[in-house]
């Protein structure tokens, strides 16, 4: 199990401490593959984008107005948090509905 965030995000650490064998990718630092961004795109499509972020706040009508993988690839912490690959299945933040999804409490 995979899960990308950011180490300063508090609800990446929520799922991390909920979710011991899994590992951390720090979007920030690594970046995320653009095979998970397509995936991802695929499953959750513009729900992708946080758009609450500072990231997404900052950012010109321009860059906002690019296609989600490119906006990601070029600014990865607009990504919403935290993305949670396991196996086939990918899940997108840290709902009540993604912690019965994993069998966490």
């Amino acid at each position: 199990m995979l899960v990308y965030g950011l180490k300063s995000c508090d609800t990446c650490r929520k799922a991390l401490k909920s979710l011991p064998e899994a590992s951390f990718v720090d979007v920030r630092d690594k970046g995320v593959p653009a095979e998970v961004v397509g995936r991802a795109i695929a499953d959750f499509g513009h729900e992708l984008v946080n758009k609450r972020s500072t990231t997404w706040r900052n950012l010109s009508e321009e860059d906002r107005a690019a296609d989600v993988a490119t906006l990601i690839a070029s600014h990865p912490t607009v990504m919403k948090r935290p993305l949670i690959v396991n196996g086939d299945q990918m899940h997108l933040g840290w709902s009540d509905e993604v912690r019965a999804a994993l069998g966490v409490g």
